[in-house]
């Protein structure tokens, strides 16, 4: 699960994931988080995102373990109001799971529970987290330090930033706003694929 996620902001609508259908390439995992839809409206927009020509199978539906088994999505992402990793990963063993947390200590507990990522935020001031102060890229380090599966960075990241970021240990970055707020929202993705790929590219020639 490592790699570049993009989280939807909350409002999806036809017109934003028909968009997405356009430049859906350049993120690894788009995760599919909206709190205030129905399990109906969730799976119209599963069904939207199908037929706009994005594989499912690089689908992460936040909270709705149901929804994503019935519609063969690549995971889940659980928060603190979700079902507990272990249970899901008891009940639904094929399923890729991802686990929100705040700290290093439940990092440990979500590797210790089955998760197979976690999500770690917010890393930098963000517009999702007005007036709560950011974790920083110290306490980030830590995380990735403390667990041995892949850690995304959450939070305010900017293209720029991604290689500090990554730097610290995690395996992936993910951003919400930056991309849907976007006046050219492909050229900020291809912004982060770049930026990623050439960190990637950095870390290939200190190994040869």
């Amino acid at each position: 699960m490592k790699g570049i996620h993009l989280i939807t902001n909350g409002k999806i609508t036809k017109a934003d994931l028909e968009q997405l259908g356009s430049f859906h390439h350049y993120f690894d995992y788009i995760h599919v988080r909206e709190k205030t839809k129905s399990a109906a409206e969730l799976l119209e927009v599963l069904d939207i995102i199908w037929e706009t020509g994005i594989p499912l199978s690089k689908i992460i539906v936040n909270d709705r373990v149901d929804l994503a088994v019935m519609r063969d999505c690549a995971g889940v992402q659980l928060a603190y109001h979700s079902p507990p990793v272990n249970l899901v990963r008891e009940r639904f063993p094929d399923i890729k799971i991802g686990k929100s947390v705040h700290s290093a200590a439940e990092a440990r507990k979500a590797e210790a529970d089955g998760a197979d990522f976690v999500l770690y935020g917010h890393i930098y001031h963000s517009n999702s987290k007005q007036g709560v102060n950011p974790r920083g890229l110290k306490n980030l380090q830590d995380v990735a330090q403390t667990t041995s599966i892949p850690v995304i960075g959450v939070g305010g990241i900017k293209p720029d930033q991604v290689k500090e970021v990554l730097d610290t240990g995690a395996n992936g970055v993910a951003m919400i706003s930056s991309v849907w707020e976007a006046a050219e929202p492909i050229q900020v993705a291809k912004a982060y694929y770049d930026r990623f790929n050439h960190w990637k590219e950095e870390q290939h020639e200190k190994t040869v």
